[in-house]
Parts: structure tokens; C-alpha cells; sequence
């Protein structure tokens, strides 16, 4: 059993424990970050009316309703179920909140993109390496992540300088015995830098000190920012088989939007490879787009964008972007190497991009904010119509 799988028991225990007692605590006064009366409170979210947002570890839903009175579209994610049993009792279809009980990183990796995504004291029970990286894109380029956590325990204990979970003793609300649960207690520094990793911006840190004179306990509340552009990056430091040197990226737009797949080596791509002898451009489209990811489409649906150029060490690489303007069948992995296909929003696409695909894609809509090395690209005319 997994640390987080101990945490997720102990918080259905808490849950069964509070509805046998039929304890139910008050709506907020004031928004907290971890401490009562202490800290900022709701303005560090700014304005949310109008925006997608996720509320991870939201327990009750009490901060989750209150941005939803204040017109946000909120989804509130928590793993307990006795917990989601007691959020869904307490605020039954209410607008603009939907309850949903489910693993944090399931959800990210399954979620459309989020404006703001923010999490009151819960991150520090799952493992950064888990969670940060489908939390990245999760969020919208330039949107908001903002999490409270611990930072100085009861004991005076500080936060540890590697990344590791350890021993913390936790007192539930209407509980007299303590918990024993494994958290990842980190210094300021090793979140920016894990953040960072993920390419997330550390954008300030706010210390939440008890307001009593004899309680060491204290938390941080952490504000990071995903770049509005989304970066490229090459599977491997080695260059391209000379062979493998003339490819074709496939474009599968839909009203969902781009169809794009995860490398085993980290990056985002489109379908796509290398064109065999004998084979069109479009040819090659269609049998890459079914292999990997399983989908059908005819020559006659795909339409040659153009060429790309770049030299990628002593290779000179041509890719050839194609769009495919019907097909038909739901996208799934095929090839070992290649999957978790799924479509992202054209203006939240997930990070990083091969750096062709990103190529490709620009070349499709030149408007898409994504970084890569540059690329001479030739357009091909489209044939008149007689």
C-alpha cells in the first residue's frame, strides 16, 4: 500500500467518524489557507468569475462553493469518498460546482485545461513526481496555480531539504487522537525548482504564520504561473537517422480540439514518421495516423501543407505537415511507444511538443504560441478548382 493510498484511508476514516457525529462545520467567514485567521485570504485568487477552475483535495467543497457563489465554473476533486459523500450532502446541484471523487493526478490527465487551479493544504500529501507533471497541463498557458502547505510543524520542525515524504502527526477536527500520514514537507526553494522542472514560473511566496505566540506551526502559500507559450524540445540530444530524415506530421483537428499523443521519452506529438518507398505524402499520413493511434482516414481527406526545412546536427531535416480534414474511429494506443492520445484545446496545448510537431503545427496556424527552433517553411499552393 502507498503512502497516498494510507492518507486516502485515514480521511475516510475522519469522514465515517464525522457523519456517525453528524458534525458539520459552518459555511467560511473568511477564506483560509491552512491557518484561521491568518494569512491572505480570497483576493490572492483575483477575479474568477467567468474562469475554469480546480480545486484539488477539496474535502467538504467549502471553498469550492464559494467561488462558485462568486460565478466561477469550479470542479472539486477529492480521493475519499466518505468525503465526497459529505461534499455532495452539503451542497446537492448547486451552480457552477460539480463534486467529483477521483485521484488527483487521474483527473488532471483526463481534464480539459483549467484558468486556475488551487489547493488549500492538500498537495503536500502526493508525490510531486506524480502529480506536477499532469498538473502542468492541466492548466491553460497563462494560467494560475496557487497551493498552501506545510511548511513548520507542531514539533518545530522546519521543511526538508531533499524531496522525500516523511512523518508528520495530524489532529482532524473533532478529534481527539492524532494521525500519523507520510507528507512531502519541502523548502521554498525545492518547490520553485520542482515547479520549474515542470515549467512553471514561481511567482511569490507568502509565509502564514500561527497567530499564537506559542504555536511554531506555519505554512506557505506558493503562486506559479504557466508560460503563455508552450515550448518544444527534441526527444533525444542525438540527431535524426539520415534515413529518418524525411517525415510527415499529421494534423487531426477536431472540435475538441488537436490530436496529439505522449512519447515514452516526455513529449507531446503528433502522429506521424517516416515515408516509406513507393508511398505519397498522403499516403504516409493515413498509415501513420492508423498505426499509432488507431484511426482511419483516406488520401483523398489529407491535404499537404507544405515543407519544412531545419538541420538538426549534420542532418538536414524535411517534415512535411499534413492535415487530415475527415477520418474516422477513437484514437488509442497502438505502439508501445507512442500513446495516451487524446485531443487538446488549440489555445491549451500540453508541454513540451516534439520540436517537428511543434513545427507542423505552427506551420498549420501560425498564430499558436509555441516556441521551437526555427523551421523555413514552403507552402504548397492548393490546386484551383475548375
Amino acid at each position: 500500500m502507498t503512502t497516498e493510498r494510507d492518507t486516502v484511508a485515514m480521511w475516510n476514516t475522519y469522514g465515517r467518524h464525522q457523519m456517525a457525529r453528524g458534525i458539520e462545520p459552518p459555511e467560511l467567514e473568511q477564506w483560509n489557507w491552512g491557518i484561521e485567521g491568518a494569512g491572505p485570504g480570497i483576493e490572492v485568487l483575483g477575479e474568477v468569475s467567468g474562469l475554469r477552475v480546480l480545486d484539488l483535495g477539496s474535502g467538504l467543497g467549502r471553498h469550492a462553493a464559494r467561488l462558485a457563489a462568486a460565478g466561477a465554473d469550479v470542479t472539486a476533486v477529492d480521493a475519499s469518498p466518505t468525503q465526497h459523500e459529505r461534499a455532495l450532502a452539503r451542497y446537492p446541484q448547486t451552480p457552477g460546482l460539480r463534486l467529483v471523487c477521483a485521484d488527483a493526478v487521474d483527473h488532471l490527465r483526463d481534464s480539459d485545461p483549467y484558468d486556475l487551479i488551487y489547493s488549500v493544504c492538500s498537495v503536500p500529501y502526493l508525490d510531486p513526481a506524480r502529480l506536477l507533471p499532469a498538473l502542468t497541463n492541466a492548466l491553460r498557458p497563462g494560467g494560475r496555480l496557487l497551493f498552501s502547505a506545510l511548511h513548520t510543524n507542531s514539533a518545530g520542525v522546519g521543511p526538508a531539504t531533499q524531496v522525500a515524504a516523511r512523518p508528520e502527526i495530524l489532529r482532524l477536527p473533532g478529534t481527539i487522537e492524532d494521525h500519523r500520514v507520510n507528507m512531502w514537507t519541502l523548502t521554498p526553494q525545492l518547490w520553485e525548482d520542482l515547479l520549474g522542472e515542470r515549467g512553471l514560473i514561481m511567482e511569490s511566496v507568502t509565509a502564514i504564520d500561527s497567530p499564537q505566540p506559542d504555536s511554531p506551526v506555519s505554512y506557505r502559500l506558493y503562486s506559479a504561473r504557466r508560460p503563455e507559450r508552450v515550448p518544444s524540445r527534441p526527444r533525444s540530444s542525438a540527431p535524426p537517422a539520415p534515413t529518418a530524415a524525411l517525415g510527415v506530421g499529421v494534423i487531426v483537428p477536431s472540435p475538441k480540439g488537436v490530436l496529439l499523443g505522449l512519447h515514452r521519452r516526455g513529449a507531446w506529438e503528433l502522429a506521424g514518421g517516416t515515408v516509406e518507398p513507393g508511398e505519397s505524402l498522403a499516403e504516409a499520413a493515413v498509415r501513420e495516423l492508423h498505426e499509432e493511434a488507431g484511426i482511419v482516414a483516406d488520401p483523398d481527406a489529407v491535404q499537404v501543407l507544405g515543407t519544412l526545412l531545419d538541420r538538426v546536427g549534420d542532418v538536414v531535416r524535411i517534415t512535411v505537415p499534413v492535415l487530415v480534414t475527415r477520418w474516422t474511429g477513437t484514437p488509442h494506443q497502438r505502439e508501445e511507444a507512442l500513446g495516451s492520445w487524446r485531443f487538446w484545446p488549440a489555445d491549451a496545448l500540453p508541454q513540451p511538443l516534439f520540436v517537428p510537431s511543434a513545427q507542423c503545427l505552427t506551420a498549420w496556424d501560425p498564430a499558436l504560441p509555441l516556441d521551437h527552433p526555427p523551421a523555413r517553411f514552403q507552402p504548397y499552393e492548393r490546386p484551383r478548382q475548375p
